[in-house]
């Protein structure tokens, strides 16, 4: 199955993101963007990829781990960017940056010390995709509008795993369904 780590945001905050990407529409040229669904936002910790499910037993029990020696800490989607030359526009993050990046970093542990294929290590980088675009595309516009974006702020208090499920039909406009496999809270109490 085909698996990431993640932070989840709350409802309050999906429908500040989403009034938010409801204004970048209306920009000029929006409708040439890929627009990414509410299900499926999310801050990504780690990326496994196509995991065998063997290794998921493994795999929970040390991210479990992993959100037991992280404390809760709070969280905003702020500002914006891209990667790629515009092919993902992304919403920010602020707040408590570096337990963020330490859960990310924790999150990438726990699969290759359960045996998954992470491939090159990246520095970790907070964003939520809103956007994709199969070719190069100016975002500056997109990104210009976002940097004075700032939803509300929240208490990350869990650790998702995450199974993606990719489209199969060849439907234009499917997009990928994402589905919960897995949830450990944070801090000693967990």
């Amino acid at each position: 199955m085909r698996l990431f780590a993640a932070v989840l945001p709350p409802d309050e905050v999906i429908r500040a993101l989403a009034a938010e990407i409801d204004r970048l529409k209306r920009l000029p040229g929006a409708d040439g963007l890929r627009w990414t669904g509410r299900p499926g936002w999310h801050l990504t910790l780690a990326f496994y990829g196509e995991v065998d499910d063997t290794l998921v037993p493994d795999l929970s029990d040390r991210l479990a781990r992993a959100a037991h020696r992280t404390e809760p800490f709070r969280l905003a989607l702020s500002g914006g960017g891209q990667f790629g030359r515009g092919r993902a526009l992304w919403a920010g993050a602020e707040g408590d940056l570096d337990t963020l990046a330490l859960l990310a970093g924790r999150a990438e542990a726990a699969g290759r010390k359960a045996g998954v294929e992470m491939g090159e290590h990246r520095r970790y980088k907070a964003h939520l995709t809103v956007a994709r675009s199969r070719d190069a595309t100016d975002t500056r516009p997109y990104v210009d509008a976002l940097a004075s974006f700032t939803g509300p702020s929240w208490t990350v208090e869990e650790l998702v795993l995450v199974r993606s499920n990719l489209p199969r039909s060849g439907t234009e406009g499917e997009r990928p369904r994402y589905e919960p496999v897995g949830r450990w809270p944070l801090g000693a109490s967990g």
